[in-house]
């Protein structure tokens, strides 16, 4: 029958009306869905409006500062008071700048060198170092343009140099990790985490329901099998799957965009692991706490959209206010990409990332104990 046909049909308006009001109470009866209906356009409003911050803001910062004087005090003292830096270390030497680069501590280092206030007055050209985290190159450069003139009007406020005059001083930039300031060197690694994320937690998140509504259920009820070993039967499997992933994503990094490798790779397949493990245990989750495969994926969706937005993928994690990094901290993927970043551009190791890791751990018992005690409550 034609659409034509079954529009002129007597009664159309009144079974199309019948429709329209079954669907509206089936809406109704499935909180869930209508939950999602209403957090879902709030919260996206609410990440994108405040939390995502395109001109990063309270970048951590060390100084290290070779001579006291009112000079290098005048620095310190305007970097504290802008929101482009936040000093959080004051260091000793240079070996200890390194430390803090390879554990992610600060993003920022600003050393003083001895014997700058007299070179400046003389007129002598002194230099000012300034190393940088450019992992992110969008970060490293907002805030490197900003602390030239930032300098510079502290300086003439001590009068160290004339008001009027050109910058009397030089600033000598080392950035780190990725000198050329390459877009993809920053982007691959994350890439490596997202696609992860989305890929296994989706998988995941379909297990439970997708058994219930084929009627599969029964069987494993049948069974003589515990929660916890039906659950890590369905997700051993996707680890392999998952490791495959990562492998592949990693060899195409390497070879069509040349992004480096320069820590241990067995470190770089634990973690990577770790973080693929964790994000199957919270998809399985999600599979307990959903009645069916749409709402199922409505979750995945929901934990999707914050670990894309607030875990430093995008955009960068310290410039975002205290309550958004805190949500942040809660996801699985904000840790692993700084794990992967400081593996394969940093040659970090496993002692300078051990809170990171714990995290994930700690993450992952939380997940496979609501799940196995969802799925109990399910049995039942």
């Amino acid at each position: 029958m034609s659409a034509l046909t079954a529009l002129l049909r007597p009664g159309f308006f009144g079974r199309v009306g019948a429709m329209v009001r079954k669907e509206f109470v089936h809406l109704r009866c499935d909180r869930l869905t209508l939950a999602m209906l209403a957090i879902f356009p709030f919260s996206e409003l609410t990440m994108f409006g405040y939390a995502i911050n395109t001109t990063p803001r309270d970048l951590p910062t060390a100084v290290l500062l070779q001579e006291q004087s009112d000079v290098g005090r005048a620095i310190l003292t305007a970097m504290q008071n802008t929101r482009h830096f936040k000093i959080v270390r004051q260091v000793n030497d240079e070996a200890e700048f390194d430390r803090l680069f390879a554990a992610g501590e600060v993003l920022f280092a600003i050393e003083v060198p001895r014997g700058f206030e007299r070179a400046l007055r003389r007129g002598d050209g002194p230099a000012l170092l300034v190393v940088a985290d450019a992992t992110d190159p969008f970060t490293s450069s907002s805030a490197l343009a900003a602390l030239a003139p930032l300098v510079q009007t502290a300086l003439q406020n001590e009068r160290a140099v004339p008001p009027a005059a050109a910058p009397a001083f030089e600033i000598r930039q080392h950035l780190r990790y990725n000198p050329a300031s390459l877009s993809q060197i920053n982007i691959v690694p994350g890439l490596l985490g997202t696609i992860l994320a989305v890929t296994t937690l989706s998988i995941t998140a379909l297990s439970v329901t997708r058994e219930t509504e084929r009627g599969t259920m029964e069987s494993l009820l049948a069974m003589p099998i515990e929660p916890i070993e039906i659950m890590l039967g369905k997700v051993l499997p996707y680890v392999l799957i998952g490791f495959l992933q990562a492998v592949i994503i990693l060899v195409t990094g390497v070879l069509l965009f040349q992004v480096p490798v320069i820590g241990d790779l067995a470190l770089l397949a634990g973690m990577t692991m770790l973080f693929i493990t964790t994000n199957l245990m919270v998809g399985y989750t999600l599979s307990t706490l959903a009645q069916n495969q749409l709402q199922a994926v409505q979750l995945a969706t929901t934990f999707i959209m914050p670990n894309l937005l607030l875990s430093g993928f995008e955009f960068p994690f310290a410039g975002m206010p205290g309550w958004a990094q805190l949500i942040g901290q809660c996801l699985p993927l904000t840790h692993f990409i700084r794990m992967v970043r400081a593996i394969m551009l940093k040659g970090s190791d496993l002692g300078d990332m051990h809170a990171e890791a714990m995290w994930l751990i700690g993450l992952m018992l939380i997940a496979m104990t609501i799940a196995v005690t969802r799925f109990r409550r399910t049995l039942d």
